[in-house]
């Protein structure tokens, strides 16, 4: 949900922001507000529900205001209309201010143009073949029209709008199922309405050459911040920021915005408490920023995704430390630090006596390789048992220098023999970034 609320922050031009008047500001509100924000797109609050007892549109509007978003009549820029779905009571207001908050947008588009759009869907009908949904968002798409969508392109053979029915043309604003593409494009692709079926097949060769040579989704890292800054690719720093209680988020809050400069802004997308989740990430990836945590840990799945997503997260236990590494990073002043990476993991399947009374540990390794050189930390459930070196690595009767997944070896820990069945060695080094 967090990746959908992310795609469609960047594929609108507004955002109806939904409240219960009845729930008030939840979670997953707090979340939509930070991704509206991150896509810089104006957010119109509809309070909904407004007919059900115990709404309160009142106090929505402070749960709002709490989260930075300060309605009109409390004295802010955000409009905020009383609707009920139900008995349709403030709908016809909520429409007018959408197209009052359009037109001081200066929101336009030519219906005459080649069609341009986005992919909000895609997927495989058993009858018909690949099915792609496309918002247009200027120009006119028509039957036969050839369009690229990311890596895959095609003639228009068949449109159908909202309601399933089969259309000649789609206009602006319009969501439009097409069919005629040669595969399912990923979602969020571009699509683009070409002249010719040559100048497809140039436009998905240069989208695939680019795709292969460009890294991860680009997000900023403190290692290369100053660089990124100096290079003007980066004119503001977005920082998802997570800590371990209240009290901590404000003073940090404003202690990192203070640090805002002429050549970078230093942009606070989401501020709260608790450990480091995979929305965190997903947030992180859309606004392009880092991820800072004080005195919280980070789920399992979001260090997997922050890795493979190229998220770059901090953890402090000091506040000063998180404002002068960032200060620092900003100004090009950062020494090398020392970063641990994982290279391996083994279980422990038997013990066996080795010398001086030190045991070896008969294992399997379920992850990575085990190397010779490495650190390694004896995990027993969650509680880290020993870091130390290993003193020994053998296959059989041979001393080796690394073991690779699924094979098995004995293991020697320094200074360590208290090893049980099920325990887990985990290996790692350090490289200095």
């Amino acid at each position: 949900f967090t990746a959908m609320r992310a795609r469609g922050a960047q594929v609108t031009d507004i955002t109806v922001l939904v409240v219960a008047a009845d729930d008030g500001v939840m979670p997953q509100t707090i979340e939509s507000i930070a991704h509206a924000k991150a896509a810089q797109v104006p957010i119109v609050v509809a309070i909904n529900k407004i007919d059900k007892a115990g709404a309160n549109p009142d106090n929505v509007k402070k749960q709002l205001a709490d989260h930075g978003l300060v309605v009109e009549e409390w004295g802010g820029d955000s409009i905020a209309c009383n609707v009920s779905g139900k008995t349709h009571v403030g709908i016809t207001e909520l429409l007018e201010n959408i197209l009052l908050v359009a037109e001081m947008e200066d929101l336009k588009c030519d219906p005459t143009l080649p069609a341009k759009g986005v992919v909000i869907e895609a997927t495989m009908d058993k009858t018909k073949g690949a099915m792609s949904t496309i918002l247009i968002h200027d120009g006119t798409l028509k039957l036969g029209d050839i369009v690229v969508a990311g890596s895959v392109y095609g003639k228009v053979k068949a449109m159908y709008n909202d309601m399933g029915k089969q259309i000649r043309k789609a206009t602006p604003a319009m969501p439009v199922a097409v069919l005629g593409l040669s595969g399912m494009p990923n979602v969020g692709d571009t699509v683009t309405v070409v002249s010719s079926d040559k100048a497809a097949r140039e436009m998905v060769e240069e989208h695939i050459a680019e795709s292969t040579n460009k890294d991860a989704s680009f997000t900023v890292s403190l290692a290369t911040l100053y660089d990124q800054i100096s290079s003007g690719k980066v004119k503001e720093l977005p920082i998802i920021f997570k800590a371990d209680v209240q009290g901590s988020v404000e003073p940090i809050k404003e202690s990192l915005e203070r640090l805002t400069t002429e050549e970078v802004k230093v942009n606070i997308v989401h501020a709260a408490t608790g450990n480091v989740t995979e929305s965190d990430i997903n947030l992180a990836v859309a606004s392009q920023g880092l991820i800072l945590a004080f005195n919280t840990g980070i789920e399992p799945n979001a260090a997997r995704v922050a890795s493979s997503s190229g998220v770059d997260i901090k953890t402090y236990s000091v506040i000063y430390d998180m404002i002068d590494d960032v200060e620092k990073a900003m100004k090009g002043l950062r020494e090398p630090e020392l970063v641990e990476q994982v290279d391996g993991a083994a279980v422990v399947k038997a013990v066996f006596p080795g010398n001086k009374k030190n045991q070896v540990a008969g294992c399997q390794v379920m992850t990575g390789k085990i190397k010779r050189s490495n650190q390694v930390r004896v995990k027993r459930g969650d509680k880290v048992l020993v870091t130390s070196t290993i003193s020994s690595l053998r296959r059989f009767k041979d001393n080796v220098t690394e073991v690779n997944t699924g094979l098995e070896c004995g293991i020697g820990v320094d200074g360590f023999g208290d090893f049980a069945a099920g325990d887990v060695i985990e290996a790692f080094h350090l490289e200095k970034v």
